[in-house]
């Protein structure tokens, strides 16, 4: 299931019907949590690099490997 759909679907339901929905105890251990996580701190990143932060301190305040920010930055400049 795409993200996309994922959100239509069940964008109206908390957190905790979620859990309840398909019975998971451990919200953050699975994958779908991890890849939205990500996804929303690489999204962050403009918006960080736009008020004056360096690279080094985007990696710290996100808890991301420099290499991927830098990778995220180059990725974002290629699609402009």
């Amino acid at each position: 299931m795409s993200l996309r759909i994922f959100e239509s679907e069940f964008s109206n339901k908390t957190r905790q019907e979620l859990e309840a929905m398909f019975g998971l105890t451990e919200w953050r251990q699975t994958r779908f949590y991890q890849e939205v996580e990500e996804e929303t701190k690489l999204a962050t990143i403009p918006r960080l690099l736009k008020i004056g932060l360096s690279v080094e301190q985007i990696a710290e305040a996100l808890e991301l490997d420099i290499k991927v920010v830098r990778q995220a930055i180059e990725k974002q400049q290629h699609e402009k």
